[in-house]
């Protein structure tokens, strides 16, 4: 096992619900590490270009609308196979298939607002990192 970074993101839909202090509070209670964190609002050209990879999709210009609809939290978080453990914690994408005592099982509204996104690769993770964050900005 590795100590690993991952980006985590805290959608509109759980940031309008003020959800941001329960989820976190998975994180840590799961032993991950928030190493850096803010809340911004994405412009609509900011999320494009974060989701560029999915510019073909059909859900892309929708993705993009919704997560600029509102604030977000933009966090690193830091821990033993964190990419792995993030995800586990997240739960599938679309809610309907996550498991029970996951963030998305038990706070999503659908497959689009499911409350949180997190890196899928260590490759994606140094790179959505630096899209948000400058190596000043996460502190272990």
């Amino acid at each position: 096992m590795s100590i690993q970074r991952t980006l985590s993101i805290i959608k509109p839909d759980a940031t309008t619900r003020n959800l941001t202090g329960s989820i976190n509070a998975r994180f840590e209670q799961a032993g991950l590490k928030i190493v850096a964190q803010k809340r911004l609002q994405l412009a609509k050209a900011q999320a494009e270009k974060f989701y560029e990879v999915h510019k073909d999709k059909a859900f892309y210009n929708s993705l993009c609308e919704y997560m600029s609809s509102a604030p977000v939290v933009v966090q690193v978080l830091s821990g033993e196979d964190a990419i792995a453990k993030n995800r586990q914690i997240m739960g599938a994408t679309n809610p309907a298939n996550a498991e029970i005592g996951t963030i998305r099982r038990d706070f999503a509204q659908d497959i689009e607002r499911n409350s949180v996104h997190g890196s899928d690769s260590e490759e994606n993770a140094a790179l959505e990192i630096a899209f948000f964050f400058s190596q000043l900005e996460i502190v272990e």
